[in-house]
């Protein structure tokens, strides 16, 4: 079997891309081929420089208005675009042309759509007075954490529970779940 290629986005300190990294950085049949972002000052860059990773970043213009991207992704023989930590909404000629899955920080379809993430959700879900949250892990279409759930894990809050507190217990979902669910989607074909 040949290799699976993966492509992870991230716009921030790539926690989670690092934790992917990790995780399939001895598999012999999964590798994380590079790391994109919009932000070039993203510390994910930072992270994938330390595990030899090659790095790409790229504009607004770039993004939704040519096929830089797409064909940059398709010389290297991708085979699946991980979402870990990216804020931007993806274009239709990346969805019509790779698989994407996306991690989002709460139990979908509550506190999805443009703007919540991070703290923005944790900050939601204390003010509700949620009793739960979690982690949803789903395919990415034209939407915003619209697309097909594949896995969903949850964690319990706490009435004392602050938003940070929340994010924590959130985290620790996402670094156990999150390459393992991305191995059984590539595995799976």
């Amino acid at each position: 079997m040949d290799k699976r290629r993966i492509a992870l986005f991230a716009s921030g300190s790539g926690s989670n891309a690092q934790n992917i990294i990790e995780y399939f950085s001895e598999n012999e049949f999964v590798e994380v081929d590079s790391v994109w972002s919009n932000n070039p000052n993203a510390y994910a860059f930072e992270r994938a420089k330390k595990f030899g990773i090659d790095t790409f970043v790229f504009t607004k213009d770039e993004f939704r208005n040519s096929n830089f991207v797409v064909e940059t992704l398709k010389k290297r023989n991708i085979d699946l675009i991980i979402l870990a930590g990216f804020l931007w909404l993806i274009p239709v000629n990346l969805i019509q042309n790779f698989k994407i899955i996306n991690i989002h920080p709460a139990l979908l379809p509550k506190y999805g759509g443009k703007g919540m993430y991070g703290l923005n959700v944790h900050r939601a879900v204390v003010e509700n007075k949620d009793s739960e949250s979690g982690i949803s892990i789903h395919f990415v279409n034209e939407k915003y954490d619209d697309g097909e759930i594949i896995f969903q894990a949850k964690c319990p809050v706490l009435p004392t529970d602050s938003p940070e507190e929340v994010a924590i217990k959130v985290h620790q979902l996402e670094y156990k779940y999150f390459p393992e669910v991305i191995e059984k989607v590539l595995l799976a074909g």
